[in-house]
């Protein structure tokens, strides 16, 4: 059973990602048809049009691999974690008058919120 599993994957994972693929164009499709021309007086777009429009958008804006708001690559919180963390004193203070001139104060202007920032505190909550 397990040994068919693992043979029959090489042919039904093709089919599952043209499935896919297909479900999303039409979406892509329906929604550009009933939407876009009444607001934006744009033509109608075929199947192939939309399936096109999808997999354009991918190559432009990504697959979906998280970013700040999942909180994991070198933008999100435990990405500065680690560089607030590396950095020596000189460079936590140009830093913090960067973002200073940078966001007009506001959070950052605070001291008290830099404190959790220092080294010892760093390594004493790891």
């Amino acid at each position: 059973m397990k040994q068919k599993f693992y043979k029959g994957r090489f042919i039904l994972i093709p089919f599952g990602v043209a499935a896919f693929l297909s479900v999303i164009s039409y979406v892509v499709m329906i929604l550009w048809n009933n939407l876009l021309p009444g607001i934006l007086h744009v033509g109608l777009i075929t199947f192939w049009q939309a399936m096109g429009i999808f997999i354009l958008c991918k190559i432009l804006f990504g697959f979906g691999k998280g970013g700040p708001r999942m909180g994991g690559g070198a933008w999100g919180r435990k990405g500065w974690e680690d560089k607030i963390k590396n950095m020596s004193p000189e460079e936590r203070e140009l830093f913090k008058e960067k973002m200073k001139q940078r966001c007009g104060g506001g959070r950052w202007a605070s001291s008290e919120s830099w404190g959790k920032f220092k080294t010892e505190n760093l390594k004493e909550s790891e």
